[in-house]
């Protein structure tokens, strides 16, 4: 429990960062990265190990708001403020693709997954998501040293007009299920307080489960069928899904902002 090592950027807030995944050999102490998002636009790479950073790329004009790795690590994928996603790639420092499907709409997530190579009959190694905060996700195949990247689905929300009481509205998230391939788990404002599975072969919710509040955070456990939901009541929920069991962790004197399980 003591601080290992800390980078600091003056004037600039980190707004989002991510893990390099570690290649399947070992967790070897060179493999150790995070790239970060910062408030100016800039991605800077920093090497634990080393502790110090190893690359700083500017693929965006606003604020970053989400960041995520491919699942091999090759490329960073962000998301800013305006609602562009960027693909860059860390070997490099260049941008190789900005996307503008979700124009206008600050991106709040961003994560890839392995999928098989002719899954959802499209090329590709890799599935990844999209999230904006006008509730909807983009679902994408790609095999990015091809340079190869097709829209696979496209999800819309909906919601009610003009919510009483909310000052500001929940945010929209999304993930792939790990237990249940080709299914994406979505919550946010909506008209009912409720997670939805939706499958990517069948392209309908396939199941909803119901919550006490619309969620503020979510995870899902890459082992055991778990989810984990924070609210702004303070309250962390565990899920055992298909609906089953919860549990409540009243921890939180907060809104439970970030949750995330251990790998």
């Amino acid at each position: 429990m003591e601080l290992v090592v800390q980078f600091q950027v003056l004037n600039q807030s980190c707004q989002c960062l991510a893990w390099k995944p570690c290649p399947a050999v070992a967790w070897g102490a060179e493999s150790q990265h995070v790239a970060a998002g910062y408030s100016d636009g800039t991605i800077r790479v920093f090497s634990v190990s080393r502790t110090e950073m190893e690359l700083k790329m500017h693929p965006h004009a606003v604020a970053l708001t989400a960041i995520a790795y491919s699942t091999d690590g090759e490329m960073i994928l962000s998301g800013g403020k305006d609602g562009l996603v960027a693909v860059s790639s860390p070997r490099t420092g260049m941008t190789i693709r900005v996307l503008a499907d979700h124009k206008g709409s600050p991106i709040t997530v961003l994560q890839c997954t392995r999928k098989q190579y002719h899954d959802f009959g499209v090329e590709g190694g890799e599935l990844w998501l999209a999230t904006s905060s006008d509730r909807r996700v983009s679902v994408w195949a790609s095999d990015w040293l091809k340079d190869k990247c097709e829209l696979l689905d496209w999800l819309s929300f909906p919601a009610p007009a003009s919510p009483e009481g909310l000052d500001s509205l929940p945010p929209s998230l999304a993930a792939f299920c790990p237990w249940e391939p080709g299914t994406l788990v979505y919550v946010g404002f909506g008209t009912q307080k409720e997670a939805l599975f939706y499958s990517l072969h069948k392209k309908q919710v396939v199941e909803k489960i119901s919550l006490p509040y619309f969620a503020t955070s979510l995870s899902l456990s890459p082992a055991a069928h778990f989810m984990a939901v924070g609210f702004d009541e303070r309250l962390l929920r565990l899920l055992r899904c298909p609906a089953g069991a919860a549990q409540d962790y009243a921890g939180h004197d907060d809104a439970v902002h970030l949750c995330r399980f251990a790998p």
